[in-house]
C-alpha cells in the first residue's frame, strides 16, 4: 500500500510494454517506466546523473538498478552502481559520433571561422524553481561582447525577443551536435549542452546557481567547463570568461590536451551499457567486484 502510494501511473506506457514484452527497460530517470516495469515484473535500469530528488523518490523503490557517473556524490543504496564516464559520452564519444563539416555551409560560416553557440532555457522543469536565469540585459551584453570575436548563434527553448531573433541558429535540432563540434565556445544555461560541448572538445561557460556534479568535475579535472551561478555579478563574470576564451588565439593546443585527457580517463559509455545490459544481472556483481573491468570499454 505505501509502496504504490508513490505511483504516478502511465496507462499508455503500460499498454505499450504489455504488447512489446521487453526483458529489460532503460531510461534516464523515468519514474513512469520504473513503476510500470515493476508492475509487470520487468527488470528496469535507471540512468541518473542529475540528482533531482523529487524524481528519484518516485523511481528508486521501483527500479532494479541505478547507474551514475562516478563523479555523482550521492548514494541511493545497494542497487546504485557507478561508471567512469558521463551520460553524454554514450552518444558523443569519438567511437560513436563524427561531426559533419557540411553543417558549416548551413550555418553560413567559412571553415576556420570562429563562432559561438548560446543556449537559453525556459526554466519550466520541476527542479528549476527559484532560478532567475539570465536577464535580457545580460543576454544582449553577451551577444555584443562575443560578436567582436566570433559569429553568434542562439538556441533557445523559449521564443526569442525581437532584439535577438537575428541570431537564432538556422539549423534543425538534430544537427546541433555537428554545429557544436565546430564552435569555438558554448555559453549558456544548459548543463547537458555544456557537457556535450566539453565531450566534443569545445570549452563551455555554464550559468546555473545549482550546478551539476559532472560540470564541476569537468571544470576541476579538465578545465573544459567554467561554472557560474546566476547572480547579476556572476552573469557579468560569465560574459567576461566567454570573451576571454574567444579572444585567446593560442588556447587551441591546451584545449586539445585537456580533451584528450578526459577521453583517456573515461569510457565509451555505449559499449559499457551494451555489455552491462546483455549480461544483466550478472554484471552487477562483476562491476562491484572488479570496477576496473570498465577499462575494457575505452
Amino acid at each position: 500500500g505505501k509502496l504504490w502510494g508513490l505511483v504516478k501511473f502511465d496507462l499508455a506506457l503500460l499498454k505499450i510494454l504489455k504488447k512489446f514484452g521487453p526483458d529489460i527497460c532503460l531510461s534516464h530517470g523515468s519514474f513512469y517506466l520504473a513503476q510500470v516495469s515493476r508492475l509487470l515484473g520487468i527488470k528496469n535500469i535507471t540512468l541518473e546523473d542529475t540528482g533531482n530528488m523529487e524524481q528519484i523518490a518516485l523511481y528508486r523503490t521501483f527500479t532494479s538498478c541505478i547507474l551514475s557517473p562516478d563523479c555523482y556524490v550521492k548514494n541511493h543504496g545497494k542497487k546504485h552502481l557507478f561508471y567512469k564516464g558521463y551520460h553524454e559520452l554514450a552518444y558523443l564519444h569519438p567511437n560513436r559520433f563524427k561531426p559533419d563539416e557540411k553543417i558549416l555551409g548551413e550555418l553560413g560560416v567559412d571553415k576556420g571561422e570562429a563562432f559561438v553557440i548560446l543556449r537559453f532555457v525556459s526554466w519550466d522543469a520541476s527542479h528549476d524553481i527559484n532560478h532567475p536565469g539570465l536577464s535580457l540585459k545580460n543576454k544582449l551584453l553577451a551577444v555584443k561582447g562575443f560578436s567582436k570575436y566570433a559569429r553568434v548563434f542562439i538556441s533557445s527553448e523559449k521564443e526569442l525577443p525581437e532584439e535577438l531573433l537575428h541570431y537564432k541558429i538556422p539549423i534543425e535540432p538534430n544537427k546541433v551536435h555537428d554545429a557544436m563540434a565546430f564552435a569555438k565556445l558554448f555559453w549558456g544555461e544548459s548543463a547537458t549542452m555544456a557537457t556535450e560541448s566539453a565531450v566534443l572538445g569545445v570549452p563551455a561557460v555554464y550559468i546555473d546557481q545549482t550546478g551539476r556534479y559532472y560540470t564541476s568535475e569537468i571544470e576541476r579535472k579538465y578545465g573544459l567547463i567554467f561554472n557560474f551561478p546566476e547572480s547579476e555579478k556572476s552573469q557579468k563574470k560569465a560574459i567576461d570568461k566567454g570573451v576571454e576564451i574567444l579572444s585567446d588565439a593560442t588556447d587551441k593546443e591546451k584545449i586539445k590536451y585537456r580533451h584528450e585527457k578526459m577521453l583517456n580517463d573515461k569510457i565509451d559509455v555505449s559499449a559499457f551499457l551494451v555489455w552491462f545490459v546483455e549480461n544483466y544481472p550478472d554484471t552487477i556483481a562483476e562491476l562491484k567486484e572488479n570496477p576496473e573491468i570498465q577499462d575494457d570499454f575505452k
